[in-house]
Order: structure tokens, then sequence, then C-alpha cells
């Protein structure tokens, strides 16, 4: 699965998060920031929208 943040628009590892799902909450390791997954695509693309800014 791809997800490149929002806010800092870098790649958010998403190795840790297993069982990946929709309304999952999840956090960038780079910026902080927490984001609520929208959308898992059959392609594995992955669609957040901000919930709450970085640290």
């Amino acid at each position: 699965m791809k997800l490149i943040c929002l806010e800092c628009k870098n790649d958010v590892d998403l190795r840790t998060y297993h069982n990946l799902a929709k309304e999952q909450i999840i956090e960038c390791n780079t910026c902080g920031i927490t984001l609520l997954v929208t959308k898992i695509s059959d392609a594995g693309d992955v669609s957040v929208e901000i919930v709450d800014e970085g640290k």
C-alpha cells in the first residue's frame, strides 16, 4: 500500500499498520500529523484526510 502525507508530502510507512482499514486513524512518521483513512483502493492506494495537525 502507498500513501503520501498531505502535509509534508513524504511517504507514510504503512508497514506498522497491519490490517489497515477504512476509518482507521494513522500518523505520519515524518511530520506527526494525524490522518483518517477514507478509502483503500484495490490497487493499494490509500486516501486520507487530515484529522489533527502534527506535533
